[in-house]
């Protein structure tokens, strides 16, 4: 199943999230039929991780959108904790910080975006910007509208640095986040999860849903690919990004670098001080 193409957020058509089913699992039954395949993709996403580091002339960023509930935390735990914190970060954007709020928008998401030979995990994002000041009328129309514009050129930027850019949008229904809430408060490990703010939000469903379709069109490309997942099953939602992730990697042709020493005299100096070692064990 090709999943790139399946999800991909066209910018030439008005997206409309209505018409994509957030149960759809593309004909896979369960959870337990998919887990070999989403195991394949995370060893392979790690396998690759460590010739992107090797390699160290490319980077990853992957951004992850969604409303409360629908599973960032999950896709990061899932699908990124195998791999070498050396090369791999992963950074939440919350309310912006008095410094923050100082700069221009897009200032705190370029400082966190992936140097040559890493992967960076934006777990929400610059896309806030367009979507909660929206919503909640933080800033003028023309200040957020202006917005979509800035972030293309953003976007190409780090595309022309080396950057491979994919973003996510975990689509769930509310039904299903309402049952994911109610997951919080009947578990004690997850009670700390819980805010008012994750009622008072669902207030806005309608006009969030609108803000997503209008932001997901007009800043998908194809060098920086926006995909809808459906998410109301977590196993499919990682099946499906996993499965992205990993083809987009094999995609940009990472190899390991050529040696930089001689190898030759290198074997000779090692064949020499283990000679040397030898000697001084047999002397002890």
């Amino acid at each position: 199943m090709d999943y790139r193409k399946q999800f991909f957020v066209s910018p030439d058509k008005k997206l409309k999230l209505a018409a994509i089913d957030p149960a759809h699992t593309a004909g896979h039954a369960s959870s337990e039929e998919a887990l070999p395949a989403i195991q394949k993709n995370v060893a392979r996403m790690a396998e690759l991780q460590a010739l992107l580091y090797a390699d160290g002339n490319q980077s990853l960023l992957v951004v992850l959108q969604a409303l409360d509930a629908a599973g960032k935390d999950g896709v990061v735990r899932h699908l990124f904790s195998g791999m070498n914190p050396q090369g791999t970060s992963v950074f939440g954007f919350k309310q912006p910080s008095a410094e923050e709020a100082a700069h221009d928008f897009l200032w705190r998401a370029h400082k966190r975006t992936p140097a040559r030979g890493e992967i960076v995990v934006f777990n929400r994002s610059h896309y806030e910007d367009v979507l909660v000041v929206r919503v909640h009328n933080l800033v003028p129309k023309p200040v957020w509208s202006g917005r979509y514009e800035l972030i293309q050129d953003f976007e190409k930027l780090l595309v022309a640095n080396g950057t491979r850019i994919l973003k996510f949008f975990l689509h769930i229904s509310p039904e299903e986040q309402l049952a994911r809430f109610k997951q919080r408060l009947d578990d004690p490990a997850r009670n700390w999860k819980i805010s008012e703010g994750d009622y008072s939000e669902r207030e806005f469903w309608s006009d969030y849903v609108e803000a997503y379709e209008e932001a997901l069109s007009k800043t998908s490309s194809k060098d920086a690919p926006w995909y809808v997942i459906p998410a109301n099953h977590k196993w499919f939602r990682n099946l499906a990004i996993s499965q992205i992730i990993t083809e987009t990697m094999e995609d940009m042709g990472l190899k390991r670098p050529a040696t930089r020493v001689d190898l030759k005299e290198i074997t000779a100096k090692y064949h020499a001080a283990e000679a040397e070692q030898a000697q001084r064990n047999g002397k002890g």
